[in-house]
Formats: C-alpha cells, structure tokens, sequence
C-alpha cells in the first residue's frame, strides 16, 4: 500500500494509528464510477483486518452494478466533530468480489476472519447472519491518505 500523502504529513497516521481507527470506526463512504462518469458514494459498514477493508453491500444495488463494470473505488472513513478532533483516512484500489453473491453461508475459507470480525463488531456474535441480499468486496488499498487533526495541537 503507497502512502500518497504529500501535504500534511505532519498529521497524517502512523500505521498502528491507522490499523486502530480502521478497526474502531463504524461506517465508511464509498464512492464508484457510475456509467456516465458521475461518482456515486453511499454509507456502508465495514471490517479491517489490517491489510484489507471487506465491505458487506446489496447485491442489487447501484453500487454493485458500477463495481461489476469499473472496479475502481475509494472510500472514506472518518471521525471527529470539532475542527480539532477531525481525523480520517480514504483508501483507494479496485473492489475485488469475494465468495457467492449473494452470499448464504456457504463454506468459503477467505471470508473466516471478515466475516468473524464483522459478526462481532456489529451484531455481537461469533458467527455471521447471511440474509441472502448481501456479498462480500475487499479494497485491499493501492493508496492511502490519512489526517488527525488533533496532532495539530502537538505542534
């Protein structure tokens, strides 16, 4: 993964601050090239298991659609209220389509640990619900730019 930051490096994470916000943080945005060449972002949660990001998204959406055309995404996870405390990262690559979509359980060995880290963050069990509606992206980044503005103080 290239660090592509070259302004504000001064505030952008180390990479045990980035792994920890990754693995903390709830929703991230995440922008697709729609067929006209309009970006298209939409909120969805997600599991960082330190080199990837695994999204869980519809299978019928807009996002899936573009993604099955042009596999370039972005996305954007960020935190922070006050001008001080912002901070976030985007990670940006090509969505790579992981296991059958959609996705009903059945037995696929890549998707062990997001699908353990995703069951837990978010529903509180060790074993992932299936809905038959969801399937699995991985962004495993080619760039990253990060920023915590509360280093700023630090100064």
């Amino acid at each position: 993964m290239a660090v592509t930051q070259r302004r504000g490096r001064r505030i952008m994470m180390s990479p045990g601050e980035l792994d920890a916000f990754l693995t903390e943080q709830r929703t991230c945005r995440v922008a697709t090239v729609s067929t006209d060449g309009r970006p298209h972002v939409g909120a969805l949660w997600f599991a960082w298991d330190g080199d990837a990001l695994w999204l869980y998204s519809i299978t019928r959406s807009r996002r899936w659609a573009q993604l099955r055309r042009d596999p370039r995404i972005a996305v954007v996870v960020d935190d922070g209220e006050e001008y001080g405390e912002l901070r976030g990262a985007e990670l940006s690559g090509a969505a790579v389509f992981v296991g059958e979509a959609p996705r009903t359980g059945a037995p696929c060995p890549e998707l062990d640990v997001p699908e353990r880290l995703f069951a837990r963050k978010y529903f509180d069990v060790d074993t992932m619900p299936h809905d038959g509606r969801h399937a699995w992206l991985r962004l495993t980044p080619e760039s990253v730019a990060s920023w915590d503005f509360r280093k700023l103080s630090l100064l």
